[in-house]
């Protein structure tokens, strides 16, 4: 099929696996519900009832300032259980925008993937919504590892608390990005993007901390009428992270050339509101400790113990990337 992203041999025991879980923030459950239930097809559980003791293993795992609480929900694909799980804490109080707007130069947890089988389909639905999106439709062809292309279908939608949500299709024969629900053509989250501008140390922290893997690592430059917004030619870097031997739920980075960037000034990381966290399954909790003291990386919290709703009952880890982003890290304990 000659997949560029297609799977590599894994050479060594696998540390940490594909991203398991996004962590949303929000005030604004409806446009929650009305987003990722109504558009996105995806399914939801709660309010979750979470134990104090629960509560209090989250504030300190999380670094979740004292005041502050919120309700839990979890929205999947029953169907596709593989997928990235989205935790929403709904706030009770008010938080800061991570972000400050949908320009794709500000920094931070920039977008979730949401690869699907008729992307046409979704586009005319979700815009018949009233959900708007950064440009239309964008159709384009990209190259196989044998010089070959093939047509892919995308749309960035303007989805809540200013995140980045990607409807893509690939034709042609490509499977896509990730499973999806034959039932209803649709899929994701598949992947998520991070706009920095610390690339090489955001990609050491991944890769020498976490043991995945970079897939891909190419410079382009943007194209006209691009769904980014951004003006044709800027030069950037776009870098693909996978597990080892992993197809889906992958990060991408992305790192203009130009040095632009906007800062908001906002930590991303819970409880500020958008994407303020990723959660990675790990079978080795103490490497992870050791590799991140070497890599003089900050842990919030952690190895601490508890049941979370979506991750099961586990040792938990919370770290904070050079970029200042919440990492959390879990090892089942059948896996010690």
């Amino acid at each position: 099929m000659n997949d560029p992203l297609g799977t590599t041999e894994v050479k060594s025991e696998l540390l940490c696996g594909p991203l398991h879980t996004a962590t949303l923030c929000t005030r604004d459950m409806d446009a929650i519900r009305s987003f990722y239930v109504d558009g996105m097809e995806m399914d939801i559980v709660g309010p979750i009832a979470l134990s104090e003791q629960q509560l209090k293993t989250q504030a300190s795992l999380w670094g979740i300032p004292a005041g502050i609480s919120y309700d839990y929900y979890h929205l999947h694909r029953p169907k596709v259980p593989s997928l990235i799980q989205l935790r929403v804490l709904h706030l009770h109080q008010d938080t800061a925008h991570i972000h400050q707007s949908y320009s794709s130069r500000e920094l931070g947890p920039f977008s979730l993937g949401f690869p699907n089988k008729d992307q046409k389909r979704l586009h005319k639905k979700l815009v018949y919504m009233g959900i708007e999106v950064m440009a239309d439709m964008q159709e384009g062809e990209i190259p196989r590892t044998d010089g070959s292309t093939y047509r892919y279908w995308e749309t960035i939608f303007k989805g809540p608390d200013f995140l980045h949500c990607v409807g893509i299709e690939r034709g042609d024969g490509m499977p896509p990005l990730s499973p999806v629900d034959d039932s209803n053509q649709m899929g994701g989250p598949g992947y998520s993007a991070f706009v920095t501008n610390k690339s090489n140390e955001e990609l050491a922290f991944y890769i020498d901390v976490l043991g995945l893997e970079l897939r891909a690592d190419r410079y382009w430059e943007t194209s006209p009428g691009s769904a980014l917004g951004i003006d044709e030619g800027v030069p950037y870097r776009f870098s693909l992270v996978y597990a080892p031997g992993s197809v889906q739920n992958h990060l991408l980075f992305l790192d203009y050339q130009d040095g632009i960037f906007e800062d908001t000034g906002i930590a991303p990381r819970i409880p500020h509101q958008g994407l303020a966290m990723w959660t990675f399954h790990c079978t080795d909790l103490d490497q992870v400790l050791t590799r991140a003291a070497g890599h003089q990386i900050e842990v919030v919290s952690g190895p601490v113990s508890y049941h979370d709703p979506i991750t099961g009952e586990a040792a938990y880890l919370s770290l904070l990337t050079p970029s200042g982003f919440l990492v959390e890290i879990f090892q089942k304990h059948d896996d010690i």
